[in-house]
């Protein structure tokens, strides 16, 4: 199912067209679509929507989409939230001396992936290697006037974090 959920993953945040897919403005591809692209079996794509563990995906009537992480242009109407006082930022360590001068850029993404909790935020470092949790005063951010989404799976993004709000944890 890993490899589903990365084929999917390609086809519905990064690359649709190499599987003959348009996203409409918001993201959503009708499910049938994404079936016949993919050539899988709706058992098989509603199995990786219910298992997975970050609930990458979702499915809305007939349609699904990436919740975010899309490097290609979508809007996903995500309104904005007040965060909760801190977030965290899972990297490894090869990256800290430039995130701590130049802040958290979304890089090829849309948006700067936050977690709510230390654990989850070790888990998404822990895919580059050893995981550095990395602390952000969204309170203060957010005070400051930055903007903040909250993805239907619990990811808060922004569009940057600058330096001066980040920490060890």
């Amino acid at each position: 199912m890993i490899r589903l959920s990365k084929r999917m993953s390609q086809a519905l945040r990064h690359k649709p067209e190499r599987v003959g897919l348009a996203l409409d403005p918001s993201g959503w591809v009708p499910v049938a679509d994404l079936l016949n692209a993919l050539g899988i079996s709706e058992t098989d794509l509603r199995e990786v929507v219910d298992r997975n563990d970050k609930k990458r995906f979702a499915i809305d009537g007939d349609r699904i989409r990436a919740n975010q992480g899309h490097s290609v242009e979508v809007e996903l109407g995500l309104p904005t939230a007040i965060p909760p006082d801190q977030l965290f930022h899972g990297t490894v360590e090869r990256y800290l001396d430039d995130i701590m001068r130049d802040g958290l850029r979304p890089m090829s993404r849309h948006d700067v992936h936050l977690s709510p909790d230390r654990e989850t935020a070790r888990r998404v470092g822990a895919r580059r290697g050893r995981p550095l949790i990395l602390t952000v005063d969204a309170k203060a951010m957010h005070t400051d006037g930055h903007e903040f989404r909250l993805s239907a799976n619990g990811v808060w993004l922004a569009q940057y974090v600058p330096a001066r709000y980040l920490g060890t944890a």
